[in-house]
């Protein structure tokens, strides 16, 4: 993932870095047969979770030990 400074942090030191998002969603499977689902997407460090009605409200981003974690919750 490439970071870059975003245009929003002026000229001072205190800056934010954005880095683009692969467009690659994919159905979870554990959405099941419902047009209601979560969509997944791999990312270096993890992955990142959105909705798929609503794909341009944004996505969650998860490191991978919290997303790793997160997979093993659900096997209970």
């Amino acid at each position: 993932m490439m970071w870059r400074k975003s245009s929003y942090s002026g000229v001072n030191n205190n800056c934010v870095e954005v880095a683009h998002i692969p467009a690659d969603f994919r159905k979870s499977s554990y959405s099941g047969q419902s047009q209601n689902c979560v969509e997944i997407a791999d990312l270096p460090s993890g992955a990142a979770v959105r909705d798929s009605k609503n794909p341009a409200k944004g996505h969650f981003p998860f490191p991978a030990a919290e997303w790793t974690a997160f997979l093993h919750s659900g096997r209970g």
